[in-house]
């Protein structure tokens, strides 16, 4: 195993072997043969613990063993506690996700903060296995089929060519000690029934089953990276990024050509899926789109809002309005007599009011489908916001993004930058204006 150790970084140029890498040890026994390969074979690196305090007394004991470790090899040790239920509870995420988020920013820190080039994890090709069966049941699509790859970002997994048999054998023969942790034998997790009870009963049905696991796996590599080199010009024909920080993703996937001639609905719902999974939507998501025909209809991700607009779909960060939020506001007070103010000729961002007409204290929000507005010159009656937005040709976000100018009563008085209403027009007899700027 030590020769196929050395073998295999050297040929794949997993991390460079001069400098010193950072190595995530959690006391088990993958990561404890992890750190006696590299010692043995001469690398340089650091050891990092994380202490998630999920298992009271065994989490004290392995940082202690592992601190042990580091002092065995002579290696700088880094360690983090991590109050894992609580920042599970404030992210609503499980406890598996918070660990591996709270791991995972961690060591990418001390990356940045000692130089380390790459983190290497212990992960080996039954973990990979387990991850293929996982997705698979998840029902993802192909880039969930890959299993763990080798290398991800900083992130470097040397053990991916070695089983589980092989690395605890490596562990007996060199008498390494180790710790266990009891929640790896528990059922309660679907990773752990995949590994105590599928991979077992398919090693029963064939001896050969590891090796044509991992076989597969790979094949499904280099099949997504040929899938995702095809999809390069249908992303580039059907998502476009516009000026205003929103991505459009066109649904007129009859206008494809030659690069995709005649696509089936199916085709086409997987091909919109590749289009969006980027933005954390799922195939249940995209099946919704796919089957909805009302414009204005919004769907949403962990991270992004879809709104779907005639043949198009427009994106948006979900901390879009945070990130904008509404600009501000002044109003200026002046007798009509003196104003000297050409109101017919103010910049977009000013509008001219008679005082009289509204109630103050004024203010800026968003629009709501059942507003109404008499936009100036329309002598009488009112029209819904809606329809003036259709008249001038607004599309989904425009309708989002644009500000509305309303008194205390929420009467509209302006369509920021675009329209003044009727009823507060200035007039020959107002007495007093309101100059209002906004931003």
């Amino acid at each position: 195993m030590y020769r196929h150790f050395i073998s295999h970084v050297s040929r794949q140029h997993l991390f460079p072997t001069g400098q010193q890498v950072l190595l995530a040890v959690s006391g088990g026994v993958d990561s404890v043969v992890l750190a006696h390969l590299m010692h043995s074979a001469g690398y340089p690196f650091a050891i990092a613990h994380c202490n998630f305090h999920l298992r009271p007394g065994d989490c004290d004991r392995d940082e202690a063993f592992v601190k042990a470790l580091a002092a065995d090899y002579g290696v700088p040790f880094h360690v983090a506690q991590f109050d894992t239920h609580a920042y599970a509870a404030s992210h609503r995420q499980s406890i598996e996700e918070a660990a591996r988020r709270l791991r995972y920013d961690w060591f990418r820190q001390l990356c940045s903060l000692h130089g380390y080039p790459a983190i290497l994890t212990a992960h080996h090709r039954d973990d990979s296995a387990e991850t293929f069966f996982i997705n698979l049941l998840r029902g993802t699509g192909l880039s969930g089929l890959h299993g763990i790859l080798p290398v991800h970002g900083l992130v470097v997994r040397p053990l991916l060519p070695f089983g589980r048999s092989q690395i605890e054998e490596y562990a007996r023969l060199h008498g390494l000690q180790h710790v266990e942790d009891v929640t790896n034998s528990s059922l309660l997790y679907r990773r752990n029934q995949v590994r105590h009870r599928l991979l077992p009963l398919l090693r029963q049905l064939q001896p050969s089953a590891d090796d044509a696991l991992a076989t597969t796996i790979s094949n499904l590599q280099h099949v997504e990276q040929l899938y995702t080199a095809l999809l390069a010009p249908l992303r580039q024909h059907l998502v476009d990024k516009r000026p205003d920080g929103s991505i459009s993703v066109s649904l007129r996937f009859d206008q494809l050509g030659s690069l995709l001639p005649n696509p089936s609905p199916d085709l086409c719902s997987q091909l919109l899926f590749e289009m969006l999974r980027p933005y954390g939507f799922n195939a249940s998501t995209v099946s919704d789109i796919m089957g909805c025909k009302t414009p204005g209809r919004r769907f949403l991700s962990a991270t992004h809002q879809a709104l779907l607009d005639r043949e198009t779909l427009i994106l948006m960060p979900l901390d879009a309005d945070a990130a904008h939020p509404l600009p501000s506001l002044s109003v200026d007070t002046l007798p009509a007599s003196s104003s000297g103010i050409d109101y017919r000729h103010l910049p977009p961002n000013q509008a001219l009011f008679d005082a009289d007409t509204l109630s103050q204290p004024l203010s800026l929000r968003h629009w709501c489908p059942s507003d109404r507005f008499q936009p100036l010159g329309m002598a009488h009656g009112s029209q819904l916001l809606s329809d003036f937005f259709s008249d001038h040709k607004y599309s989904i976000i425009d309708k989002q993004r644009q500000l509305l100018l309303v008194d205390a009563d929420d009467r509209i008085l302006w369509i920021v930058g675009r329209r003044t209403a009727h009823p507060f027009r200035v007039t020959p007899s107002s007495r007093t204006l309101l100059l209002v700027t906004v931003g």
